[in-house]
């Protein structure tokens, strides 16, 4: 976990004789000039999150119970381990999500500075919230780009109605050839629209057609059409009147000119689209069904530290035995608690007592009630206990080779920032499983071609020929594996060598559809830049016998569409946490080198 960045500069020192005088009742006079503005209650909170609060020169810097003090009839409270900053003019740094604020109101700690990304928040019209304080029903106007980028949005609305202008339908008609995703979605969309109008009459499509028609009860709203050509105010001049966004612009003001008393909200991806909508005074809004969640922060880490008296409130009628599995011993120790229902299935849990006791690495292998049974962890940081000549280096690690080692679990997801060790981890294991204990037939090998920078065209040879320039990641750790062997020194490496590669099979997402894959190891490697639909594709893809590993870093995604809340990594994480054949671990410290662990933190 990178620690947080150490000031450059010190502090300015004051005399003694300069500090302020803090008594009951006395408004304290400043040696200093001009008098000090103190921060109000929140901004603390906004400073530690946003880690953007600027150094005071010359200006004392007071502790809350100083400046509590300084109050009448206000009782001082315990001193925090922090100070408050004390800043002449203060600049309000940017607030913090909704999610965020509610972690640090709750007492459930604070976001570490420099760990945490400012994320999109979920943010509302006014109009959208009032219509929300009085339980009005909303009418929302959907842009094109809404229907082709998740063609089920109609149905995600709830009890709100759906209207589409005449110009929405003639994009879909522009966008629907084609083999791309976008043409995919725009039929899928106008199949819908087909499906709900069919059997209806002319007159019941000016009153609106029942969203639940189809079978989804969850959308209690009426769909609208544009039915005619609408008169009343236009937009301001300058806009060019062809382009299709400007035409729904007028969509939406003529429905406010006609039902006044409606609660009226366009809902577009295109941010270009929302700020031109803010600007002529229209309530617009992003669509965020497609987040999986709001804050990255919230994501689900697939560890916990227990508290250090876990022993003693859940120790009392303990049971403990030992099972030998796969020709590993563990021992087992069935606990009960209040700490027992917030745990998961297959999650790691570790207590390190700071008193100079011995550490317990743990797993949860199953949960009933208020009880739990929790498995000890084979240490893999052992050389003996090493993985085709590889072994964990940090506690992470070797939480994941157990996830990796374990035959009963079918899917594992590792998350983790560059150099933490994902891939030679999981290929390391791959060899292990496929060589040595011939557990699985082959290992496959897939990631997305989405390239970094410009593309260099096509690319000559069959499928794997095309595909070995993507896979220079398992090359470079292919080396680092063969190099561990050197008792048969260079003619030895090299046989060995092409027997991995035989035993390696580079496949090609585009070419997934339909096949299906028996006692196999199925890498797929940077996965952040798969969409929902296509890694959904990809895990229904196993067979009897088969592991899938998806490995990815979601601060690295390459595809233009996709966010950290809406990748198909963060899907599947959230997805299948709590799955008794399935297990999440994100790997926290790199291990690549320092240079590469200091670019992490600093760029």
């Amino acid at each position: 976990m990178p620690l947080p960045k150490i000031p450059t500069k010190p502090g300015t020192l004051l005399p003694a004789a300069d500090y302020p005088k803090a008594e009951r009742g006395v408004t304290p006079v400043y040696a200093v000039a001009p008098p000090v503005t103190t921060v109000a209650a929140a901004e603390p909170v906004q400073d530690l999150i946003s880690g953007k609060a600027a150094p005071a020169p010359k200006r004392p810097t007071r502790s809350k119970t100083a400046l509590l003090a300084a109050v009448p009839d206000i009782a001082p409270v315990a001193p925090v381990p922090a100070p408050v900053a004390v800043v002449a003019a203060p600049v309000r740094p940017k607030a913090a999500s909704a999610p965020v604020r509610a972690k640090i109101e709750n007492g459930i700690g604070e976001v570490h500075p420099a760990k945490h990304k400012p994320v999109e928040p979920v943010v509302k019209s006014s109009t959208s919230r009032k219509a929300d304080t009085a339980g009005l029903r909303k009418l929302f106007v959907l842009d094109t780009n809404v229907l082709m980028h998740d063609p089920s949005s109609l149905f995600r609305f709830e009890e709100h109605d759906v209207y589409l202008p005449m110009m929405t339908l003639e994009e879909l008609d522009d966008h629907k050839k084609g083999m791309s995703e976008v043409a995919r979605n725009a039929r899928q969309v106008s199949r819908t629209l087909d499906a709900l109008i069919a059997d209806i009459d002319d007159d019941a499509i000016e009153a609106g057609i029942p969203l639940a028609k189809l079978g989804n009860k969850d959308a209690k709203g009426r769909l609208f059409f544009q039915t005619r050509l609408q008169n009343g105010p236009t937009l301001p001049e300058g806009l060019p009147v062809g382009k299709a966004d400007n035409q729904i612009l007028g969509v939406v003001r003529n429905l406010e000119t006609e039902q006044p008393g409606r609660a009226i909200v366009l809902v577009s991806k295109d941010i270009n689209m929302r700020i031109k909508a803010r600007a002529l005074g229209l309530p617009a809004e992003d669509y965020f069904n497609d987040h999986v969640l709001e804050d990255t922060d919230l994501l689900y880490s697939g560890i916990v530290q227990l508290p250090d008296d876990f022993w003693t409130k859940h120790g009392k009628d303990m049971e403990s035995w030992q099972e030998n599995k796969n020709g590993v011993s563990a021992t087992y120790y069935r606990v009960t608690g209040p700490v027992i229902p917030t745990l998961m299935a297959n999650q790691f849990v570790f207590i390190e007592p700071k008193n100079g006791e011995a550490a317990f690495y743990g797993q949860v292998k199953s949960i009933t009630g208020k009880t739990a049974v929790l498995q000890t962890l084979r240490d893999f940081s052992h050389n003996k206990n090493n993985v085709w000549g590889v072994t964990a280096r940090n506690r992470e690690q070797n939480f994941a080779l157990n996830l990796l080692m374990n035959p009963e679990c079918d899917f594992v997801t590792l998350l983790g920032q560059a150099g933490t060790g994902k891939t030679l981890l999981a290929l390391a294991a791959g060899l292990a499983q496929v060589l040595e204990t011939k557990l699985y037939n082959e290992i496959i090998v897939t990631r997305v071609t989405v390239p970094v920078g410009e593309d260099i065209g096509f690319l000559p040879g069959t499928e794997e020929e095309k595909m070995s320039p993507w896979m220079g990641a398992f090359d470079d750790n292919l080396e680092v594996l063969n190099k561990s062997d050197s008792a048969g020194g260079e003619w030895g490496r090299a046989a060995t060598q092409d027997l991995i590669r035989s035993r390696i099979k580079i496949k090609s997402l585009n070419f997934m559809r339909g096949r299906t894959f028996v006692n196999k190891f199925l890498i797929i490697d940077e996965a952040q830049n798969l969409t929902p639909k296509q890694i959904k594709t990809l895990v229904t893809r196993a067979g009897p016998g088969t592991k899938i590993l998806c490995l990815g870093n979601i601060a690295q995604i390459d595809t233009p569409y996709l966010t950290e809340g809406s990748s198909g990594l963060t899907y599947v994480v959230d997805r299948f946490k709590g799955w008794a054949h399935s297990g999440h671990v994100t790997l926290a410290r790199g291990e690549r080198s320092r240079l590469a662990d200091h670019a992490s933190e600093v760029l």
